[in-house]
């Protein structure tokens, strides 16, 4: 393909780029420092304001708390989730001493990806007023320029400069600005309205004919740097080395006039062209309990219209079609049995093959060479619109699904304030999109952007085949390498160590024995970890809540709560290491009635207001990784009932790393005298608690490799709530 290169990008028949839409990524590595803070402050507000405008298509007040999709929160739930996240990140960073508002701060932090362990129970919520979300961006809004304006800032800026803190946030509310259309769009046509600043496309006509074009073979590293000149989510660093041979790409996306032809031959009533789990969504989706078009296609009569973001049209026939991956996937085998041809979805590498055709990438293009970057329309275009070479749509109209499910490149690290952007999605189940559509800006429309959805989820995305020999791996149950939550997972669940007893076990146990006298309806697991003390308590009360604040735990939990194992690997020596599962029938928890336990993300020092009326609240090795552990400290009693017990567990190992100074209770000097933490515990809790019996100790055993292993002693303390 060799005359695909960006001199042969074809714009004649384009629109001029709406210059006031037009946003682009800020450059790191270049300008002085305070050149570069005007661009992050400008950049801020740009997209403050251009979210605020996505919910000013919302016609009345029920829009802002309908929900488009059962498993999506109401539109209210973003609309103030992007905010908080620039406070909950930058408490995170210890960048800020304290929130904003801890209310709505705890209502809009968590549940946006359809995670199992997401707490999508509207019963569960009281949601704020519109006008308080309102108030509340605002006082963000203020806080978040105030930062920007004084912090200190160099450049190149990197993962460790304040500055990357408030990217994130920039870069996480654009991508809420598209998934909140996605939203938007999938609303009843009378909660929205039209809107100056989104038009759709008004060019539609039929399609042209597709063919396949051949694709040379070649070698590609993907992933960057982490010195790379653009902001990038962790999934996009590291390497990954490929060999792509030879193969054949679809000349333009598959348009709604072509993906006609597949539902016209029985598309949607052919289990033989589905997957197992493509069919299943298939035949339970939608309110007849079968699927039978794309998403946004509205019925009428005998014909059907087209749902944009705030209208329905006219079918735009030559507009690509809105497809979920299982519906992609169905349209290439019945494709492949047709032609007698071998069509796929491409993977993430052929993609790339098709990207290096443009050799510029947002922020440095003059004029998008796709529909992208709201450089257009609010809307998907014909797809024969944007040319380079042989192909079109490289990049923009609509998300293009590949058959490749994500997960790390090699050198891949967290980010350390934001550990649960990429690992749960290392699952089997979240396929690739590439591309980007209408709507993608800031980092969703750079080169490198890797996201990825669930396979039944509805994003502007469409697809485009391959006539391909790829193989990808699917594996819906990958091992476990995340190496931290590998190693938690043998903490709680595998073997035992120099005879010291499983530590989680052992804790649930004593909680066991200390709520003898009080009711055992409803326990609190703080800092879980991987669940193993949530399940055993399981045995004895009949609900418990597990809540972690890392993500990757939480998930690792969710797992075993749904599929009774979880593969990990746990290093041995070098680059040697050991494979197990964590069987929940192996291990003796198989009788438990998981049912009882439900895992959430959170904030041990923000806590959503459900979380109350405990019998037994447990801490385990909690208070010495906390913030402010005083804080969590005079807040607990809210939570537990007179006469509830309250058991933490710590070795007391205080590090500056995780609380500042200030704010350890204990292993300090105070006018020259040592006071510990037991006393600090004693003076934190006395107002609300007696402490129920005497300390005592809990040794523990976590193996860090075949010949390394740490043994801890934790403290264990019992404290029962006073009647008040």
């Amino acid at each position: 393909m060799a005359e695909n290169t960006a001199s042969h990008i074809d714009y004649s028949v384009t629109p001029d780029v709406n210059q006031e839409k037009v946003i682009r990524t800020l450059v790191l590595n270049e300008g002085n420092p305070e050149s570069k803070r005007q661009e992050l402050l400008n950049y801020f507000h740009q997209t403050f304001d251009q979210y605020d405008l996505l919910f000013e298509t919302l016609a009345r007040e029920e829009a802002w708390y309908e929900k488009a999709i059962p498993l999506r929160h109401p539109l209210i739930f973003y609309y103030g989730h992007t905010a908080a996240f620039f406070i909950n990140k930058l408490i995170t960073a210890k960048l800020i001493p304290e929130r904003v508002d801890p209310y709505i701060e705890s209502t809009v932090a968590i549940g946006v990806d359809e995670m199992s362990w997401d707490d999508l129970d509207d019963n569960n919520y009281k949601w704020p007023t519109v006008q308080q979300v309102r108030d509340y961006r605002s006082k963000v809004r203020t806080l978040v320029s105030s930062f920007v304006q004084d912090m200190p800032l160099e450049i190149p800026i990197t993962w460790e400069s304040p500055a990357w803190i408030i990217l994130m946030g920039i870069e996480h509310e654009r991508i809420h600005l598209e998934t909140s259309s996605v939203l938007i769009r999938q609303l009843p046509i009378s909660y929205v309205q039209p809107h100056s600043s989104w038009q759709h496309c008004t060019e539609t006509g039929s399609a042209p004919e597709n063919r396949l074009i051949d694709i040379d073979s070649r070698s590609l590293r993907l992933g960057k740097d982490y010195d790379n000149s653009l902001y990038g989510w962790d999934n996009e660093y590291g390497h990954f080395e490929v060999e792509v041979a030879p193969f054949k790409a679809s000349e333009y996306l598959v348009s709604n006039q072509e993906f006609k032809t597949f539902m016209d031959a029985g598309g949607y009533d052919n289990e033989r062209w589905w997957t197992d789990e493509g069919w299943a969504w298939a035949t339970f989706s939608n309110s007849d309990g079968k699927a039978r078009h794309p998403e946004f296609w509205v019925p009428d009569g005998d014909r059907y219209r087209y749902r944009t973001m705030l209208e329905e049209i006219d079918m735009p026939w030559n507009w690509p079609a809105d497809v979920n991956c299982h519906e992609a996937q169905a349209f290439c085998r019945w494709k492949s049995e047709v032609t007698g041809k071998k069509i796929q979805l491409p993977s993430e590498a052929e993609w790339y093959c098709l990207r290096e055709a443009i050799d510029t990438d947002q922020p440095w293009w003059d004029k998008a060479p796709g529909n992208i970057n709201l450089e257009y329309w609010s809307s998907s275009c014909p797809v024969d619109r944007f040319r380079t070479g042989q192909l079109c749509d490289i990049i923009g109209n609509v998300w293009q699904w590949t058959t490749t499910p994500i997960d790390s490149y090699e050198g891949f690290r967290v980010h350390p304030c934001y550990d649960d952007f990429s690992t749960p999605t290392f699952d089997g189940r979240h396929n690739l999109i590439k591309g980007g559509c209408w709507i993608s800006t800031g980092n969703y429309a750079i080169k490198d952007s890797r996201y990825a959805f669930r396979r039944h989820f509805f994003q502007h995305a469409g697809f485009r085949y391959v006539e391909s020999n790829t193989m990808t791996n699917t594996s819906n149950n990958p091992y476990e390498s995340d190496s931290l939550v590998a190693q938690y997972l043998a903490f709680h669940f595998g073997e035992i160590f120099f005879e010291v007893p499983n530590y989680p076990e052992a804790c649930a146990r004593i909680c066991y024995e200390v709520s003898g006298d009080t009711p055992r309806t409803r326990a609190l697991d703080l800092g879980c970890s991987v669940g193993r003390t949530s399940f055993e308590l399981a045995r004895w009360f009949q609900h418990v809540d597990g809540i972690d604040f890392s993500a990757r735990f939480i998930s690792a939990a969710a797992e075993l709560q749904e599929r009774g194992k979880v593969r990990y690997h746990v290093p041995t020596e070098g680059e040697l290491g050991d494979y197990f599962i964590a069987d929940m029938n192996e291990i003796g928890l198989g009788d438990i009635n998981t049912n009882r336990v439900r895992f959430t993300q959170g904030d041990a020092c923000n806590l959503k207001p459900i979380h109350n009326d405990y019998d037994l609240v447990f801490a385990g090795n909690l208070i010495d990784r906390l913030n402010n552990p005083a804080l969590f400290l005079g807040m607990i009693h809210e939570r537990i009932r007179p006469g509830g017990i309250l058991v933490i567990t710590s070795p007391y190992t205080w590090l500056e790393e995780y609380t500042p100074k200030e704010n350890w209770l204990g292993g300090i000097r105070e006018n020259g005298e040592a006071v510990d933490t037991h006393t600090g515990l004693q003076r934190a809790l006395s107002t609300h608690f007696e402490e129920a019996r005497p300390a005592f100790d809990i040794p523990f055993v976590i193996r860090e490799t075949a010949r390394k292993y740490q043994h801890t002693v934790a403290q264990c303390t019992i404290w029962k709530r006073k009647s008040e």
